[in-house]
């Protein structure tokens, strides 16, 4: 059974995703996301999914842990971190 969950978009002002944040909307905001993603085992680039699920659903139907879906969040802002600073 998949969670509902609350969908937040993040914008490129933001610069920052959550679980919550669409998997398409993560990949606009931070490129490198695809990357990230690929890592954990979460090929959702190609799925129509990506349009509409969130980061959180993406990794449930693919059966990861709460710390998993934590790990590729985390993963993702630290690149965004790394970027706002570089603009600096």
């Amino acid at each position: 059974m998949v969670k509902k969950v609350k969908v937040i978009k993040a914008t490129p002002q933001e610069e920052k995703v959550t679980r919550h944040t669409l998997i398409s909307e993560a990949m606009q905001t931070c490129p490198e996301a695809l990357g990230i993603m690929f890592e954990h085992g979460l090929h959702c680039v190609g799925c129509g999914g990506a349009a509409f699920e969130s980061i959180e659903q993406g990794c449930l139907v693919h059966g990861m842990s709460d710390k998993e879906i934590d790990e590729i969040v985390e993963e993702i802002n630290q690149c965004l971190s790394k970027k706002k600073d570089k603009k600096k």
